[in-house]
């Protein structure tokens, strides 16, 4: 019996009966990688299969000590030890050349998952000092980076201890989120919590601390959505080098920056809104004009106004 390989971006190549992926492929003049020789003693022929999954023999035993140690995931196999019994498989090759071989064998810190990228729904989070210029302009560089490495802290403890994870900093503000190890309903929520929680600390940090020893405060603007983004690891070398990206990552930075013209240090889309089971009180709801979109987007504003005043925005009362 004759089958068919389609291997993406390159050709349909035919493969028959008890002929594995990887015989299939070298005979058709796919360069496959298999440094082993095809015998299941390392990962350099893996495939990840996109189509009919169902028509490719189970794992070998091989596979399944592999697949345990490196936490391979259901769709990724190792073409030396794969056959097919059926049509409709299409596969693709994940290392083509050596640079792909040093990020999928050399880079031992990453997850196959994570260097593949996946698509997951996250609750994301941004925030955002308000009122650092100032201060900067007007102390010394030691207690410029010591306020902000107690700042910091404040975030981090708080994003940490409602399992969040940072993901970026840049000058002053940060982005983290929440949900890679959680449903989205309770990763909205620990959002949102760890955001009270932020505005909570620093109030106490600009009372203890700031007034008594630099006659100034701190405010804060944060901004959460939700959405389904693509979670990967870039493998660059930076923090964690996780990256998250997608349109809601977009919305969600966008809300933050909505803080100054809402006048709320809190702001948060109603779409995630509505995921909470116990949502905080929110001071009314408003409206904002995202590029792209036709219609305004409704948030709601669970903060509190701002000390320092910006120029006066209408908003629709509500909760």
């Amino acid at each position: 019996m004759l089958y068919h390989i389609d291997f993406k971006g390159e050709k349909v190549v035919p493969v028959g009966e008890g002929q594995t992926i990887l015989q299939a492929s070298l005979a058709a003049g796919i360069p496959h990688y298999h440094a082993c020789g095809g015998k299941g003693q390392c990962t350099t022929c893996r495939v990840l299969v996109l189509q009919g999954q169902e028509q490719i023999t189970p794992p070998t035993s091989y596979e399944r000590v592999i697949k345990n140690v490196k936490k391979f995931p259901d769709n990724v196999r190792l073409a030396c030890q794969s056959k097919v019994n059926g049509e409709g498989v299409k596969v693709q090759r994940l290392i083509r050349d050596e640079t792909d071989r040093y990020i999928f064998i050399n880079d031992s810190e990453a997850s196959t998952t994570r260097v593949m990228g996946e698509r997951r729904k996250l609750a994301l989070f941004f925030i955002d000092i308000r009122n650092f210029t100032p201060f900067i302009e007007a102390n010394l560089p030691f207690d410029v980076i010591h306020i902000m490495r107690r700042i910091f802290a404040i975030f981090r403890n708080a994003i940490t201890q409602y399992n969040g994870e940072i993901i970026e900093t840049a000058g002053d503000g940060l982005y983290a989120v929440f949900g890679l190890n959680s449903k989205i309903k309770q990763a909205t929520e620990s959002a949102v919590l760890a955001g009270l929680k932020i505005l909570s600390d620093l109030r106490i940090f600009n009372n203890t601390y700031m007034r008594p020893y630099f006659n100034h405060t701190f405010e804060v603007g944060i901004g959460v959505h939700v959405g389904k983004v693509i979670v990967g690891n870039v493998g660059i070398g930076l923090s964690n080098n996780m990256t998250v990206m997608g349109y809601p990552v977009n919305v969600a930075a966008r809300l933050q920056a909505a803080t100054r013209e809402l006048d709320n240090s809190f702001v948060i889309s109603d779409l995630a809104y509505r995921l909470l089971k116990n949502p905080p009180y929110s001071m009314g709801c408003g409206y904002l004009t995202l590029k792209g979109v036709s219609n305004a987007y409704e948030v709601k504003l669970i903060g509190k106004p701002y000390e320092t005043k910006q120029a006066t925005i209408i908003t629709e009362s509500g909760s």
